[in-house]
């Protein structure tokens, strides 16, 4: 079973997604980043669900430290910044996928099944290392296609 880190300081939030995922993945949640954190050090997880404001370290931190000490862990971003730009900017910087508040159950649900799909991708790859235009957020390097950005902000 997969095993899915949920991160925000928003208990409604956080108890929403851990109820959403849980009947099919292993869930564990931490309501900031430094505890998310402290759990990767224990803990191995195939995806990172986190908000990108909170108190302390950012998501933007975390997915910054995420990607240097585990970069096979693909890491969605949840912020209520609808702009497209820094969307974009959040992939550009790492993030597998940017879904934007509030967000459709079933939105979030497609991109945690597409991360752990990738993640597997990843650990099959003999170097470990996928192609920028494997990513499957939706948001590739090779086309403009913003579909699924404009998906997440209906």
């Amino acid at each position: 079973m997969a095993e899915i880190l949920i991160v925000d300081d928003d208990d409604l939030i956080r108890d929403t997604l851990y109820e959403l995922l849980s009947p099919e993945y292993l869930c564990r949640t931490a309501e900031t980043a430094e505890k998310a954190l402290a759990r990767l050090e224990a803990e191995t997880f195939d995806v990172v669900l986190t908000d990108i404001s909170m108190p302390g370290l950012s998501g933007l931190e975390l997915l910054g430290r995420v990607l240097q000490n585990y970069p096979k862990t693909p890491v969605i971003i949840v912020s209520g910044i609808s702009d497209q730009e820094h969307a974009e900017g959040l992939i550009k910087l790492g993030a597998f996928d940017y879904l934007l508040k509030p967000f459709r159950l079933e939105t979030v649900e497609a991109s945690v099944k597409r991360a752990i799909d990738y993640r597997r991708q990843v650990l099959l790859n003999s170097d470990g290392v996928p192609k920028r235009n494997e990513n499957a957020s939706g948001m590739q390097d090779d086309d403009n296609d913003n579909t699924d950005w404009q998906l997440l902000g209906d």
